[in-house]
């Protein structure tokens, strides 16, 4: 497949519905409620339409969309009224939106930011170490590090069911 500047509805409908799902994920690991992550789904989506973006390849046109996706979320938790919102809303994770095994799923979204993306992007979206150093703008080895942190804490929080 070639890929051009997405100019037209059908290049942008195509985008859209190789990664809708992957931009769903990380927005919801993030944001952990499935409102917000609709938004910020939305918001991608009308970033990448206005942009009129040009991508290489099929890597590129992800990455961009998890690189974005991540900051529009990041972004959004730093605002006032994200500190205004309740325990019960922070909980709502229902098991249609952690994947098969949800027990693991809640624990990686309870992670720590750095060590969640990192596990995310690893474990959920097949990235390499190196890769996700690429997409961070960190060095691979701080990546393994996350790595290794994020399991540790996943055992002692999941204890034997934890199953890498």
């Amino acid at each position: 497949m070639e890929y051009q500047q997405a100019h037209t509805i059908e290049d942008i409908s195509g985008i859209y519905d190789r990664h809708v799902d992957t931009v769903y994920r990380i927005s919801f690991s993030f944001l952990k409620n499935r409102s917000d992550a609709e938004d910020t789904v939305q918001s991608v989506f009308l970033k990448l339409l206005s942009c009129g973006r040009t991508f290489t390849s099929y890597e590129h046109e992800k990455a961009w969309l998890i690189v974005t996706t991540s900051n529009m979320c990041k972004n959004s938790l730093k605002h006032w009224w994200r500190k205004n919102i309740s325990l019960e809303d922070r909980q709502n994770i229902s098991a249609g939106e952690q994947g098969d095994n949800s027990q693991v799923y809640a624990a990686v979204l309870e992670l720590p930011n750095k060590y969640k993306t990192a596990i995310y992007l690893h474990y959920y979206e097949g990235y390499t170490t190196n890769e996700i150093a690429r997409l961070t703008g960190k060095p691979a080895s701080t990546i393994k590090n996350h790595l290794v942190e994020g399991r540790a804490f996943l055992r002692k929080k999941l204890g034997d069911d934890f199953d890498e």
